[in-house]
Parts: structure tokens; C-alpha cells; sequence
């Protein structure tokens, strides 16, 4: 009864600490509630799937199959990850253990000699010594839930730090095949640089036969020498941006950039066609990493608010000592009857005036929250734009190859007609490089294209959270705080 008196005493007297006034002011967005059903169009297909998680598959490219599964055995990248997700969960497990009772056993000696000018004898001038054994035990009593809130709050955090880690893995594959891409795109323009660059020799050995002749002057010959520098420019610059490529493979793998020297020429690779599965925007959100991270932190402050609001009621911890205590002169005796020690019991405490500490906490938390809604928002927000994006992007390239490589075939028409007249004696050789220097200029743009509609097809899985099915906090879970009224 006096236990249960001081508590409705205490409860009364809590008022002077109040939250009134403090609360949340962010709102999770509702996904079905961004339109994007006309944005996604025709490429949003009821029997389309998500991507499977090795999407880079689909590109067809067994070199690049085996560099993404190197690379995700371990990089720098993922060892920081991988950390910082151990750390999280190490936190959670502070957290969980201060929850629960803590008991500890103890062994001490203390000894002491008052002079005699303080404690005359027979306290005086002499030494006394006391050894104890002990346990002590510690409990808090949990009666508001503070302490469960911080748990989840630090539990949800090393969620969110789980689902990181994946984000990290997806980010490097995502990494590791559009450097692959670049690497290609590099053979395939030094390619065609060094088909230019041999055309611009031959133009150039035309025009000193032809100045021999007397048919032509010094002036054609300079200009295809300038040709052939510029060509043999392009080969250098080629050669330069597959090296670059390799190395940037080789840091992406976790190694030294000789790795990169292994790496052979990327076979011929597809770009799959886009499609979104039917069930955008809702379904996004358990896939994108980014945002189930986001969607957890959100859980993770709003329980920070809870143990916040917590701090504001009494708290009962109950503490206990047991042990064994005798003289210095007479140890024998610490095991005996009378050497027992016992003392223990609740304590009761509450806060009255802090000097606003409390209210600023708890505003801290609430400005917590509001932080972790607006990133969830923006990487909702974030998430669609980037699905759109790469589906636009995709057909707007699907459209600029089609002309491109109509425009290639006309150019590859006009050469063949150049080279049927100059065998057939009707033209010359100047006819049938003049033909070919459009043809090749319609190969240098198809090349990047290809490889920016390959760049596409990888945002577009990237976008769709990379076959990543993950678990996330109920959305209006995370929303029920800022509903709630404030006491």
C-alpha cells in the first residue's frame, strides 16, 4: 500500500513535466496516391514480373555472370556494409539488454584507522579491516514501455542497416555491369576509329599517287593527313577508355587494377525489352531497398518518440544486495549464520523540474520522425521518378536505333553501289571512300546508342529494387503516431 500510494503521488506531481503541445508534423505519403499509370503507359504489363536477382543475366554475357559474382563475394564496399549492419545489430542487443535484470557478484576488502585526535578509543587508533562476498541484483520495472521502445527503435535500425547492405550489393552489381557496358562500348568505337583510321590511310596514299600524276595538288594531301590524325586520335582515345574500364572493373571487384587486364572482350550483348510489372506504385515499395530502409527508420523514430514520452512518468527500479560480511580478525566466521547481509528494495523516481530537458528531448524525437518521414517520402518520390526515367529512356532509344540504323543501312547501300561502279570501272576509289566515311559515322552512333539502351535496361532493374523482395514495417503502423492524439 504505501508502494501503490507513492506511485498516485507520483503521477500527480508528473504533470509539472508535460508533453502537452509536442508532436510529429510529417505524414507518410500514400504510394497509390502518386499517379503514374500514364507516365509507365503501355510498358506496364499485368504479366510482367520484377526482375529476378541476377537480372545482369538477361545482358547475356558469361564474363559478366562470373565478374558480378566475384565482386559480390566481398569488396571494401560490402565489408563497410556488412560492419555497419553488425554494429546496428550490436546496438539493438544494448538495448534488449537493458531491458532485463542484471545480477553481479562482487568480492571486497576495506580497511580502516581513524586517529585518535578524531574517534577517541576504542574507535581510535586502531585498524579494523571487513571483507564481503556479495551478489547485488538490478531490475527496472518497465511500466510506461520506454524500454521496449528503445529496443524496437534500435531493432529497427538494424533493419534498415540489413536492408542497406543488400541496397550496397545492388548498387555494385549495378556498378560492375555498366562499367561492363563502357568496356564494350570502348572495343566497338575503337573499332570503328580504326576502320576510319585505315580509310583515312588509304585516302591519303590515293592522293600523293594522284599528286604524282599531276591530277591533284599538296592541298588534298594535307587534308588527309589531317584525317589520319584525327583518326588515329580516335584509336588512342579508344585504347584509353578500354583501360580505364578495366581498371574501374578491377576497383569494383576489390582488386588490383591487373585484374582488369584479364577481363576479355565483352561478347555482343542484348538490351531485353522494358516492362514494368501492372501493380506500380504499391508493390515498389517492397523491393526497393532504399525505401523499405527508409520505411524502417520511420518505425524506428516513432518508437523513439514512445520512450521519449516514456521519461516524462515515474520510473521503479528495484535493487538488492546478498552476502557474507565479517571482520578482518575473523574470517572464519564469514561463512557462518550471522554473517548474512541482506538489503534490498524498490525506489521510486519521477521527474518535477528539469529545466526543459525532457520537452527537448522528446522535440528532438519528434523532429526525428518528421526527418525519417520526409526521406521516406523523397525516396518514394525518387523511386517512381527513376522507374520512369529508365523506361523513357528505353524508348526513346529503341526509337533513336531504329532511325539510326535506318540511316546505317542507307549508308551501307551507297557504299555498295560506290564499290559495284569503281569494280565495273564507272567510278574511283576517292568514290568508294567517300561512301564509307558515312557508313562508318553511322556505325560510331549506333555503338552509343547500344550502349546507352544497355545502360537503360541495367537503371530499369536497379529501379525496380534488382529482384530484392524484403520485409518492411506496416505503412500505417508508421503512421499511427501521428494520428494519435498527444497527451
Amino acid at each position: 500500500m504505501p508502494l501503490l500510494s507513492a506511485l498516485a503521488a507520483a503521477l500527480l506531481l508528473a504533470g509539472c513535466a508535460s508533453t502537452h503541445g509536442l508532436a510529429p508534423q510529417g505524414r507518410p505519403l500514400d504510394p497509390d496516391r502518386l499517379a503514374s499509370e500514364r507516365s509507365v503507359g503501355a510498358a506496364a504489363a499485368s504479366d510482367a514480373a520484377f526482375p529476378r536477382q541476377d537480372w545482369w543475366t538477361a545482358l547475356g554475357d558469361p564474363q559478366l555472370d562470373a565478374l558480378i559474382r566475384e565482386a559480390l563475394a566481398g569488396t571494401p564496399g560490402l565489408d563497410a556494409a556488412d560492419a555497419r549492419l553488425r554494429q546496428a545489430v550490436a546496438q539493438a542487443g544494448l538495448a534488449d539488454a537493458a531491458r532485463k535484470p542484471s545480477v553481479t557478484g562482487g568480492a571486497q576488502y576495506s580497511g580502516l584507522r581513524l586517529p585518535e585526535t578524531v574517534a577517541p578509543e576504542p574507535l581510535g587508533g586502531r585498524y579494523s579491516g571487513v571483507a564481503m562476498l556479495s551478489l547485488s541484483l538490478k531490475y527496472h520495472f518497465d511500466l510506461w514501455g520506454g524500454d521496449r521502445a528503445r529496443w524496437q527503435a534500435a531493432l529497427g535500425q538494424a533493419r534498415a542497416a540489413e536492408v542497406d547492405a543488400q541496397a550496397a550489393r545492388l548498387t555494385l552489381s549495378a556498378g560492375v555491369a555498366r562499367t561492363y557496358v563502357a568496356l564494350a562500348q570502348a572495343y566497338e568505337a575503337r573499332d570503328v576509329a580504326t576502320a576510319e583510321r585505315d580509310r583515312a590511310a588509304r585516302l591519303l596514299e590515293l592522293g600523293r599517287q594522284r599528286v604524282r600524276a599531276g591530277l591533284d595538288n599538296e592541298l588534298q594531301i594535307r587534308q588527309a593527313e589531317s584525317a589520319l590524325a584525327g583518326a588515329e586520335q580516335q584509336v588512342q582515345a579508344a585504347d584509353h577508355e578500354i583501360e580505364v574500364a578495366r581498371t574501374a572493373l578491377a576497383a569494383l571487384l576489390g582488386r588490383g587494377p591487373d585484374r582488369g587486364l584479364d577481363i576479355a572482350r565483352p561478347a555482343l550483348l542484348k538490351a531485353p525489352t522494358p516492362q514494368v510489372p501492372a501493380v506500380l506504385p504499391s508493390e515498389l515499395l517492397g523491393h526497393r531497398p532504399d525505401v523499405v530502409a527508409a520505411r524502417w527508420r520511420v518505425q524506428a523514430a516513432q518508437h523513439g518518440i514512445a520512450a521519449s514520452k516514456a521519461a516524462f512518468y515515474p520510473s521503479v527500479n528495484l535493487s538488492a544486495i546478498a552476502g557474507l560480511v565479517a571482520g578482518a580478525g575473523s574470517l572464519g566466521d564469514l561463512f557462518g549464520r550471522d554473517a548474512a547481509l541482506l538489503q534490498g528494495g524498490p525506489a521510486l523516481s519521477l521527474p518535477i523540474f528539469d529545466g526543459g530537458r525532457l520537452r527537448s528531448q522528446l522535440a528532438g524525437s519528434d523532429a526525428d520522425y518528421d526527418l525519417a518521414v520526409a526521406a521516406y517520402n523523397q525516396a518514394l518520390v525518387d523511386a517512381l521518378r527513376e522507374v520512369v526515367d529508365a523506361l523513357a529512356a528505353a524508348r526513346s532509344l529503341d526509337a533513336q536505333i531504329a532511325s539510326a540504323t535506318q540511316a546505317r543501312d542507307a549508308a551501307q547501300r551507297a557504299w555498295d553501289i560506290a564499290a559495284t561502279r569503281y569494280r565495273a570501272g564507272l567510278g574511283t576509289q576517292l568514290d568508294v571512300l567517300a561512301a564509307q566515311r558515312p557508313l562508318l559515322e553511322a556505325d560510331r552512333q549506333l555503338t552509343a546508342l547500344r550502349a546507352q539502351r544497355l545502360a537503360a535496361s541495367i537503371d530499369l532493374d536497379r529501379a525496380l529494387g534488382g529482384g530484392l523482395v524484403l520485409s518492411a514495417p506496416d505503412t500505417d503502423s508508421a503512421s499511427d503516431l501521428a494520428k494519435a492524439p498527444t497527451p
